[in-house]
């Protein structure tokens, strides 16, 4: 399998640091608000790889992190704490709120087909180990105190950019404008690890240490969640491309300074979900959830299938059109499956069962390239197999891409032997004309055929889902 990895900005065959097992980290959720569309789009490409390692063979043990504390809106040093900044909002406490938006994020990852990673670990459940590892960093001259902070010293590294290729753009998200320098820092990429001393007087969680009491920086969790449940060898780490700098830069940082080698030898980041004004973010108030989709018709499943179509390195814009083009296609597939679904079964062709499954595999196994994973499926539906072999092929394919094809298919199939069989041929006539003529945009005369069809006691009505036709 070739995987694009981030530290060496090529293609690399992956291979794992203990033969058949696979460790992969996630960072997860700051729990302080809804999840958007466009931090969602990462955690599906990541299950995507996730689910390809397994259907290949391998033994997967991921592990992600939920953040409720330290986690600033500069992410780096600088802003409010987002935790803070949610509880205020809502008049909640802070473990009020993170409990509640880690609730709603894996309602949302339920209904996009994201598994459940196999660890998940709240930060504020860590800190003792926390506390370990910035002491052990001290102790090892890679950290500091100043001002009442302590602080990871930069200077001590080799090479402290390490992901030196992403555009400028991309780089600098973590670091906003017009915010205050931090005088106590030595050198400026330096970053903290605990807090003593900070503007946030009216900080509602706090913990002793050995520096008084204070809570984490953002970044120590991932090391600390990762080596604590995955080891010192990490085979894959994930995340969105604004993670790249300073969070994973600082990751790597802290870990291999702690450990004394490399840490993680595949970085695999996702690019933005683009609106037409940019990156989509909640700072800009473009604030599009998973259950927004669904107020306006839309289901979670196509928003999957929307991001499955271009290549996770590749930004991905989304409009309301766009997603309307998703729509129809998800729905043009389903329907062409659903036929299938009727027909006997038969054996299985072991031939083009292999070949079909080879060209699958060629796609996943080349840096995951969903939307040519799906073209195969196009693939299997024109071949000469029987309808056996057609779903067996589709069964196998959506447990990597989780698209619920062949259950869908099946409830068209139903609900078309049932409702057709009640329509009148005449009426169905019309509706395909009246389809014939809104494609060619002859909208006239497509109302006054559904005025005809009105005439003969039915109501043809366009959704996101296709054609409904209902007895008035």
């Amino acid at each position: 399998m070739q995987l694009y990895n981030s530290l060496s900005h090529k293609k690399e065959e992956f291979v794992p640091h203990e033969e058949g097992k696979v460790s992969m980290y996630t960072c997860g959720p700051t729990v302080y608000h809804y999840a958007h569309i466009g931090n969602l789009r990462s955690y599906i490409m990541e299950d995507v790889l996730e689910k390809y390692l397994r259907f290949t063979g391998y033994d997967v043990k991921r592990v992600m992190n939920i953040t409720d504390v330290g986690h600033l809106t500069s992410d780096g040093d600088t802003g409010d704490d987002k935790m803070l900044k949610g509880a205020k909002r809502e008049h909640k406490t802070v473990m009020e709120i993170a409990q509640f938006y880690t609730d709603a994020f894996f309602e949302d990852c339920r209904k996009l087909n994201i598994k459940k990673p196999d660890v998940v670990v709240p930060a504020t459940t860590y800190i003792d180990e926390f506390i370990r590892v910035i002491e052990s960093l001290m102790e090892k001259g890679y950290a500091y105190e100043a001002g009442g902070n302590i602080y990871f010293d930069t200077s001590k590294l080799d090479k402290y950019y390490v992901f030196n290729d992403f555009n400028e753009e991309d780089l600098a998200v973590g670091v906003r404008e017009g915010v205050e320098a931090d005088e106590n820092k030595r050198n400026k990429a330096d970053f903290v690890l605990w807090f003593t001393k900070s503007k946030f007087d009216d900080q509602e969680l706090k913990w002793d240490s050995p520096w008084g009491i204070g809570y984490p920086g953002w970044h120590i969790e991932c090391s600390c969640i990762s080596m604590k449940n995955l080891g010192e060898y990490l085979d894959i780490h994930c995340g969105g491309i604004d993670n790249a700098f300073p969070h994973h830069t600082n990751e790597i940082a802290q870990s291999e300074a702690y450990l004394g080698h490399k840490w993680c030898n595949y970085w695999f980041h996702i690019l933005h979900l683009n609106t037409n004004s940019g990156k989509m973010s909640k700072s800009k108030g473009e604030f599009l959830t998973v259950s927004l989709l669904e107020e306006k018709g839309y289901k979670p499943v196509v928003y999957r299938f929307f991001c499955l179509l271009s290549h996770y390195r590749k930004s991905l814009v989304f409009s309301w059109e766009n997603l309307d083009n998703a729509v129809a296609a998800y729905n043009k597939l389903v329907e062409k499956i659903a036929p299938l679904t009727k027909e006997n079964g038969g054996d299985i062709d072991k031939a083009e069962y292999d070949r079909l499954m080879g060209d699958f595999n060629e796609a996943l196994s080349n840096d995951v390239n969903t939307a040519m994973g799906i073209t195969v499926i196009y693939d299997v539906l024109k071949s000469k197999a029987n309808a056996a072999t057609k779903l067996a092929l589709i069964a196998e394919f959506d447990k990597v891409l989780g698209l619920d094809l062949i259950a869908n298919a099946k409830e068209i199939a139903d609900n078309a032997g049932a409702d057709s069989a009640d329509i009148p041929a005449e009426v169905m006539e019309l509706v395909e004309q009246r389809k014939a003529a809104r494609k060619e945009k002859n909208f006239a005369l497509a109302d006054e055929i559904r005025d005809k069809i009105a005439a003969l006691g039915y109501e043809v009505k366009e959704t996101r889902q296709g054609t409904e036709i209902n007895k008035l």
